[in-house]
């Protein structure tokens, strides 16, 4: 598996999966908090993580998925993840 490179078109892809998965109709920043900021719950949370997987090529280790609080947080999951 190669690695992702996460460059700004990969990070706009994340960042439009993560604002369907959480359906977001505001911005959604680098840090702001899924849970707290944007109301996430657990069923968007595993719908963000099958839709990076399916996206990217990749798997998401299950125990990866509480570290995914923020977009910074997704991109450097997603970035171990393909570096597997």
């Amino acid at each position: 598996m190669s690695a992702i490179t996460i460059d700004e078109t990969v990070e706009a892809q994340v960042r439009a999966i993560v604002a369907d998965a959480l359906e977001l109709e505001e911005e959604l920043t680098s840090t702001g908090l899924f849970v707290d900021e944007y109301g996430a719950d657990s069923l968007a949370a595993i719908e963000l993580l099958s839709t990076l997987e399916k996206t990217f090529g990749v798997t998401i280790e299950q125990d990866e998925l509480p570290k995914m609080v923020n977009l910074e947080a997704v991109l450097e999951v997603l970035s171990r993840a393909a570096a597997r």
